[in-house]
Order: structure tokens, then sequence, then C-alpha cells
């Protein structure tokens, strides 16, 4: 009987792990499934792009897969129980239930509101190709009015200082306001600062700091200091969170959610169990838990497809890196800004910015596109045999 490989989710870990382990481990003796909710691998690191009004591939996940043996499963996950060793999904026939000998976890994270009222019924995101299409379309009608109007992004992270300067560059006859909790781009050093501030003040974007939306309505938001801010598209971007289903399951999590994984990307209560990418709580090498990011995503998938790689065929186990080096933000498609981070995870003093720093990120998304899409390229064509028993601890040992 053929090992059986579950993978749950195919963005930028999901996919990687994938592809990685279909080239490198036989098909006589391994059979992957890739599952996902929709049939395109979505680049959730350009949302913001969609959502203002670009144009974002997003290549069909059976043509990323085509050639690789690996089978697809278009479904949403609904239960993970990995005592049973099975994960139940459902879509447009039903659904059903898969059994599995190694799992991949990499369902990745969706928006945290917080629980603030009101941000489910009345605030838009760029967490989903969807949401960030419904944001589309409610802007593309705004900017069809002769007034145009208020665009509200709340949360001053990466996330929501891409989305006003985006939307504020590709949409200039609408008024763009970001609400930031504390001070603007304050785990920046002070020259990034700076910079984000002219990119901000030459782009039209509003910046509102030291203030806490508490309740967002439908042309509105309300501020913990009672302050009003009129919007007619309010963006909710404070933050992210995973789902429910790991804790469900019975897997040990952090109290938001992810799973605890050791150093090979193992559940530590489910050693069958593997997570990657936001739903991990990996530390790294500088011994603080990774940030969800793509790099982290990255870090870890290829540090759990190198463990399961070792388990199943004998082999050693090579570290891999586990390191969170930097930030990059686009500022609109001609602006940005990299900014490094040391092992403290505080900024550097120096940064780079401008056009440099916007080709860059250009540059670092058109290779995480390139690669997801060609998930086998570059690897060893030789496809290893599994061993008889693979080694129950999860990995012979670290090299």
């Amino acid at each position: 009987m053929k090992h059986r490989i579950v993978v749950l989710g195919a963005g930028y870990a999901g996919a990687y792990a994938a592809g990685n382990l279909a080239r490198r481990l036989s098909p006589a003796d391994t059979e992957i499934t890739v599952v996902n909710a929709v049939p395109e691998f979505v680049q959730r690191l350009r949302l913001h792009q969609l959502a203002a009004g670009q144009e974002i591939a997003a290549p069909k996940l059976a043509d990323v897969f085509a050639g690789t043996g690996v089978r697809l499963r278009v479904a949403r996950v609904t239960a993970i129980d990995p005592d049973r060793r099975a994960v139940t999904v459902a879509d447009a026939d039903g659904g059903g239930e898969l059994g599995y000998d190694t799992l991949v976890h990499a369902l990745g994270s969706h928006g945290d509101d917080h629980r603030v009222p009101g941000v489910a019924e009345h605030a838009f995101d760029v967490g989903s190709r969807p949401s960030a299409l419904r944001l589309r379309a409610r802007l593309d009608g705004l900017c069809g009015r002769e007034e145009g109007g208020n665009v509200l992004v709340v949360g001053d992270g990466l996330t929501g200082i891409e989305t006003a300067t985006e939307i504020a560059e590709s949409r200039p006859g609408l008024s763009v306001t970001l609400v930031a909790r504390g001070e603007l781009g304050a785990r920046l050093s002070a020259g990034a600062r700076d910079h984000l501030r002219r990119a901000c003040d030459r782009l039209g974007v509003t910046v509102l700091e030291h203030a806490e939306v508490e309740a967002v309505e439908a042309t509105r938001a309300l501020c913990a200091d009672g302050a009003v801010l009129a919007s007619d598209a309010t963006v909710w971007t404070a933050g992210f969170a995973v789902g429910p289903l790991a804790a469900a399951g019975g897997l040990e999590v952090t109290g938001d959610g992810r799973i605890v994984v050791d150093r090979a990307m193992r559940s530590v209560s489910h050693p069958d169990v593997h997570a990657v990418g936001d739903g991990a709580h990996a530390v790294g090498d500088n011994g603080r838990p990774l940030p969800m990011s793509c790099a982290s995503a990255g870090f870890t998938a290829m540090q759990a497809t190198a463990a399961i790689m070792g388990r199943l065929t004998g082999r050693r186990v090579a570290h891999t890196k586990l390191e969170y080096a930097g930030n990059h933000i686009s500022l609109g498609r001609r602006d940005g800004i990299l900014q490094l981070v040391d092992d403290e995870g505080l900024a550097k003093p120096g940064y780079l910015g401008g056009r440099k720093a916007a080709r860059f990120k250009a540059g670092v998304l058109g290779m995480s596109l390139w690669t997801t899409s060609h998930p086998t390229f570059g690897l060893p064509r030789r496809r290893h045999r599994l061993v008889a028993a693979p080694d129950p601890s999860g990995e012979k040992a670290f090299a």
C-alpha cells in the first residue's frame, strides 16, 4: 500500500511542499493529494493590487501540478482527526473523508476582526481573492460617482500600508485615510518612517495616528476617543488569525490557534502532522517565533519537506534556515521600502527606498509566482524509494 501524503492548502507553502515531495519521492511508494478550497493559486501578497483595480494572475492549480503526479481535490477542509489520521472535506459533490499517513497543514490565515462590532457586516478586506474583488467592485462604484468617496483603511501593518498607498495611487479621485493604532511605521527605522510619511503625503493619504476603531457602520467608523470617521468603504487590515480546525481536532496549539511544532515542523502532539506557513508556531534560529509572512512560509515548507523526506527514506535531515530578515513594503507601483531587521527582530538603521525597493519587491513577487507555478523546476530528477519501516520519531537525525 502506498504512503498517503495529504497537503491541506495550496498557497505559497502548500504548493511548494507538494511539488517538492512529488519530484523527490517515488510514485511507486507514495500518493500525494492537495486539498484546496479554490481551483486557482492565489497570489495573496498582491491582493491589495487586485482590489485597487490591477489584473493579477491566478494560475489554475490543475496546470500548476500537471505532470507532477499530484492529485488535486478542490474542496473545503471542514475537520481534522489526527487520531484517526483523517480529514473531512466538503465540495460540490458533497465531500467525504480522506485518510492519510502524513499530513501537511498549510491552510494559512485569514483577516482578524478582533470581534469589533460591525466589521463582518460592513467592512471589506484583502485576505482572499473574492473579498479583494468585492472591494474592487465597491471602489469602481465610488470612482463612478461625481463626488468620489472616502476610503478608510484600518490597520497600519504592512497590509494596511500597502493597501492604502495602492488605492491612493491607482484611484486618485478617492480620499484615502489610514488609521494607525500607534505611530505610523513604528517598527521601521527612523529613515524608513520618514520615507513612509513622505510617500503618504505624495499620494494624498491622510494618516490618523494613535486611533482605535471600536465599531464599524455602513457609512462610518467609531473610534474609542469618540471620533467619528465618515467612510464609503472601510477596509479592515488589523491583523490575521488562523482557523479553528487544528484546535478542534485536538492538535496542540498556541493561544492564537497555531500548531506547535518542533524544529522539523512536526506537531509536538501528533508527529504524523507537519505544519507550515501561517498556521505553524515555529521558532526561528534567533529563538523567536517566526511571524506570519511569505518568507516564513517558504522556510517552514523547506524544513518540513526535508524532514518528511528524511523520515520516509531513511536519510539524515539537514537543518534548513529559519530566519526573518526583514520587510518588503510596496508603496504603489513606483515606490517601496526594504527594511532589514536584526536577530532581535528590530529594524536596522539603514533601509532601501524608492524605485529600487519597488523593483526589488516586484522581483520577489514575480519569483514567488514563477516558482509556485513550476513546483518541480530545478529539483533532482531521481525519486527516492521509501524504507520499509519509516523512523516513527519523525526524523533519523539532524545533520
